[in-house]
């Protein structure tokens, strides 16, 4: 009778690690992956897989010459525009709230507008020549310029 426990226990346990590893093979075959693309070559810049389902894009305005960062989340395969963050004031930032949007002001007097929730389908950024846009994804910093060139027509994408 203990041999057929053990048995049984022996087999309930490897059952167990089985299925434990399908789950976490199946989670990580299911992580969103961003894809950066130049937009003529379709050359493939990078792929990300996107560990946190968020990402962002900081770049210098090009009019008012101060830092803004756009903020993207990936919902069911598409790329969302969560919030943004600004220093001041100029054409191509936003200068009035919509919908549920909130402003705050951070301690060094930044702008943020959260609650964006815009479907972007196509995002695309030209790669700084003065200054560089910089990628933040899963907490790594990723020039753009290194990784693109300047001027380069990058298209983010989900798969």
């Amino acid at each position: 009778m203990k041999s057929k426990f053990i048995l049984y226990a022996s087999v309930i346990s490897a059952t167990a690690v089985v299925v434990a590893l399908m789950i976490i093979f199946f989670n990580m075959m299911n992580l969103s992956q961003l894809v950066l693309r130049d937009t003529k070559t379709g050359e493939i810049y990078g792929t990300y897989r996107l560990k946190s389902e968020s990402f962002s894009v900081t770049f210098v305005h090009s009019v008012n010459k101060s830092p803004v960062t756009d903020i993207y989340e990936v919902h069911d395969g598409e790329i969302i525009m969560t919030g943004t963050v600004y220093y001041g004031f100029g054409a191509g930032v936003p200068t009035e709230l919509e919908g549920d949007q909130t402003l705050t002001y951070g301690e060094n007097g930044e702008m943020i507008i959260s609650n964006m929730n815009l479907h972007i389908p196509d995002l695309v950024y030209v790669v700084g020549t003065v200054s560089d846009h910089v990628l933040t994804i899963n907490g790594e910093e990723i020039s753009l310029r290194d990784l693109c060139g300047r001027n380069s027509s990058v298209a983010f994408t989900i798969r």
